[in-house]
């Protein structure tokens, strides 16, 4: 955990608010590499987690922004209340969206806030001389951040920003953009799912390797309904049966078993346990096809059951 204070609050858009910290002790902060997260502990004990968006060699601060949701759980509002000069706590930056080693071009494409981490990783990119194109969708530049600071980077004429309001010319044509890339590409995207699905739904029909394809998924609502099923500790041998409506982690706190989360909707992996014997029904957005598939794992904080029992190596 590190102490830290808000030195700069600016309105980027009308609905995104981007923040600066800096160490209370006036220290450097950690190192982090491009697109790597920070967990802010927030007034009330929310705990979110947020893409650091500046560039990775600088130790004087960490940049964060976020877009007020009109279904907000609580915590981007509580984030639109933060002011200058007012004192936090963060976790140590976590990078669960690396950039992958290796030749080839990096193509980072962005939704709407999306554009945090892929902006991490166009600093990184450029500073390192790599081939890398960055395609900015949203509403319209009203309504997408940093645009004037795209605008003005070293890495300007590799940007390319496509509004819906915008001439009908430069809306991005995904399908087509994939298709003219080499087959060493590889492809980041994050942003709204339903963008992000459209991308990555285009490059599999275009026959990329799933090995090329990185995703970070924003909030999404965890669905823990179904049939009741139960829950084995390896440790103990407790059976803990888990309700319709009903988490893993919920579950296993009434039995006074913690399970450390975070985001508790699938997406950051950090509850992620390994499954010992049964078959998970998997609901995260953390795991890729092939590690769901193979059933040795899964993200209790959503993630159900197909069997009767999964024992659980806790």
């Amino acid at each position: 955990m590190l102490d830290v204070v808000i030195t700069r609050v600016q309105r980027e858009t009308p609905d995104i608010l981007s923040l600066e910290l800096a160490r209370a002790d006036a220290g450097p902060l950690p190192a982090f590499s491009a697109g790597a997260h920070i967990d802010l502990h927030l007034p009330g004990g929310l705990v979110r987690q947020y893409s650091l968006c500046n560039a990775p060699e600088e130790t004087h601060r960490y940049r964060i922004a976020v877009l007020r949701c009109a279904d907000s759980r609580g915590g981007s509002r509580a984030v639109h209340e933060l002011q200058a000069g007012q004192p936090l706590r963060i976790g140590e930056p976590r990078n669960l969206f690396p950039l992958a080693e290796g030749p080839g071009r990096r193509l980072l494409l962005a939704g709407g806030i999306g554009i945090t981490p892929l902006l991490s990783m166009a600093e990184q990119l450029s500073r390192s001389g790599a081939d890398f194109e960055l395609h900015y969708c949203a509403r319209s530049a009203q309504q997408a951040a940093f645009v004037e600071y795209l605008a003005q980077s070293a890495f300007a004429t590799r940007v390319h920003c496509h509004f819906d309001d915008g001439e009908p010319a430069r809306r991005l044509d995904v399908a087509a953009l994939l298709a003219a890339q080499a087959g060493d590409a590889q492809l980041y995207t994050c942003g709204p799912a339903g963008f992000m699905e459209h991308v990555l739904d285009s490059a599999r029909a275009l026959g990329w390797d799933e090995s090329r394809l990185h995703r970070e998924y924003f909030g999404a609502e965890p669905d823990v309904g179904g049939e009741a099923f139960e829950v084995q500790l390896a440790s103990s041998g407790q059976v803990v049966r888990v309700e319709d409506g009903q988490s893993v982690v919920e579950a296993l706190r009434c039995v006074g078993v913690e399970v450390q989360v975070a985001c508790e909707q699938g997406i950051c992996g950090t509850c992620l346990t390994r499954v010992l014997e049964g078959v998970p029904e998997h609901r995260d957005q953390y795991l890729t096809e092939d590690e769901q598939a193979a059933n040795d794992q899964f993200t209790p904080c959503c993630s159900r059951s197909r069997s009767p029992r999964l024992v659980l190596d806790l």
